[in-house]
C-alpha cells in the first residue's frame, strides 16, 4: 500500500521527468545554442566576399575556420548538431536599406562531430587541441546519455507501477540525478568550448554574441531532473521507513 504523500511525490516527479525529457530533446535538435549578430554590409566587395563564404559554408567540405567565419559575419547560430547563417534572397541585397534574409542550416555529420580541433582553426599543421576536441565530443555524447538515462528510468518506472512496488524509485531517482548532471555538464562543455574557440579565432569588429534559447532549455532541464530525483529518493526512503515501522509494530 502506497501512502498518498508518496504517490503524489512520484506523480510530480514523473511530470518533471517528462518535461525535462522534452526540453532535452528539443535542445539537442535545435541550432539556437549560440548566436552572433553581425553589422550590415553596404559595400559590393564585402558582399562578394560574403557570397563566396556562404557558398563554402553551405556546399563545401566542413572546415572549422570557414564555418566560424561564416557564423561570425552572417548572423549565424550554432547548436549541437546544426549550424545556420542568414542569407539574402536578392542578388543586390547590399544596396537595399532592409534586405530580406532567410535562415539556411547545415547539419554536422557524425564524422564531422568527431573531427579533431586544431590550435589554429583550419590549420592542420598547428597541432591538435585536445581540450577543445574532447569538449566538443562531450557536448555531443552527454545530452544523449541524459536522454537515454531518462528513457531507461521511464521503463523501470513503468515496470514498478505494473508490479505495484515503490522500491525501484530509489534507483530511478539516482538515474535522474545522473541525467541532470549530464545535462548540466553539456552546457558547461559547450560554453567552455565556445570560449576557447573565441580565444583562438579573430572575431570581426562590432560582432555581438549571445546565448540562445536552446541552451537555456538544457540548463532548465538539469534542475528539473534533480528535483525529480529528490522526490523519488524521498518517496522510496520514506516508504521504506514506514514499512519497517509497520512490520515492527506487527511483530510487537
Amino acid at each position: 500500500m502506497v501512502d498518498n504523500r508518496h504517490a503524489t511525490a512520484l506523480v510530480i516527479a514523473a511530470v518533471l521527468s517528462l518535461l525535462a525529457a522534452v526540453y532535452v530533446s528539443v535542445s539537442i535538435g535545435s541550432p539556437h545554442w549560440y548566436r552572433y549578430c553581425s553589422p550590415p554590409v553596404r559595400a559590393e566587395p564585402n558582399a562578394s566576399e560574403l557570397r563566396a563564404l556562404q557558398e563554402e559554408f553551405l556546399d563545401g567540405d566542413f572546415d572549422e575556420k570557414t564555418a566560424s567565419d561564416a557564423l561570425f559575419r552572417m548572423n549565424g547560430t550554432v547548436g549541437l548538431w546544426w549550424r545556420c547563417v542568414q542569407t539574402p534572397t536578392d542578388a543586390h541585397w547590399y544596396r537595399e536599406p532592409d534586405p530580406q534574409m532567410v535562415m539556411e542550416c547545415v547539419s554536422f555529420s557524425l564524422s564531422q562531430q568527431f573531427t579533431p580541433k586544431y590550435r589554429e582553426p583550419g590549420n592542420h599543421n598547428s597541432g591538435e587541441d585536445m581540450i577543445r576536441t574532447y569538449l566538443w565530443r562531450c557536448q555531443l555524447l552527454l545530452p544523449l546519455a541524459a536522454l537515454l538515462l531518462v528513457l531507461f528510468s521511464a521503463l523501470l518506472g513503468f515496470c514498478a507501477c505494473v508490479c505495484g512496488s515503490v522500491t525501484p524509485a530509489l534507483f530511478i531517482g539516482l538515474l535522474h540525478l545522473l541525467a541532470g548532471l549530464c545535462s548540466l555538464a553539456t552546457v558547461c562543455c559547450f560554453l567552455a568550448g565556445t570560449d576557447l574557440l573565441h580565444r583562438v579565432s579573430v572575431l570581426p569588429e562590432r560582432v555581438d554574441a549571445a546565448l540562445g534559447w536552446a541552451l537555456y532549455l538544457m540548463l532548465t532541464a538539469a534542475p528539473l531532473l534533480m528535483m525529480a530525483a529528490a522526490l523519488m529518493v524521498w518517496a522510496a526512503r520514506s516508504h521504506g521507513q514506514n514499512y519497517a515501522r509497520m512490520a515492527a509494530y506487527r511483530v510487537a
